[in-house]
């Protein structure tokens, strides 16, 4: 994939992905900041990946997307004493990594995982509806607020219509107060 972000839109409608030498499959772990993310290959071993300028305000990543990393020149960075280690070539979107899961490039420790996030994931969901205290104790009345005012209305008032001395604000010029 060449060129710049211009092609960008064009290899995301791409549903099949083909690899090249020095390319493989990555998740993302954490995002580091200042373009940087940390990334877990195939055998499950972290290392710090570049995300290139070309990808800001147009494709955006976070934590247990998949990438295609080019990690040709890893060793020799690693040697050299700098961290980064690869480059982030293609941001992986949903269609791209569902036909990926199905091809034989997919690698065998994401199969698993995302097998297992599904699963922890409805768990987590059953648990959630069945434990609503949380072993909490009940909350009680903060008494530190102060109550609004709460209008009561008296019955006698509402059954006593005879007494005059009880009609406010009405227009006749008979009542005494």
């Amino acid at each position: 994939m060449g060129g710049g972000r211009k092609n960008l839109k064009r290899a995301t409608e791409e549903k099949h992905v083909t690899l090249q030498d020095g390319q493989c499959i990555m998740q993302v772990v954490s995002l580091r900041g200042s373009n940087l993310i940390e990334v877990m290959d195939a055998s499950g071993e972290k290392s710090l990946a570049l995300f290139p300028a070309k990808f800001q305000k147009s494709m955006w990543i976070k934590r247990g997307n998949f990438v295609v990393v080019d990690e040709s020149g890893k060793k020799e960075a690693l040697e050299s004493g700098s961290k980064v280690g690869c480059i982030v070539v293609q941001v992986l979107v949903y269609a791209q990594v569902r036909t990926l899961q199905k091809s034989a490039e997919w690698p065998e420790i994401f199969k698993h995982d995302l097998n297992e996030r599904a699963t922890v994931q409805q768990e987590n969901e059953t648990d959630a509806s069945d434990d609503d205290d949380d072993g909490l104790p009940p909350l009680e009345a903060n008494t530190n607020r102060i109550r609004p005012f709460e209008p009561t209305v008296d019955e006698d008032l509402e059954s006593d219509s005879d007494n005059d001395d009880y009609f406010v604000g009405s227009n006749s010029s008979t009542n005494t107060i």
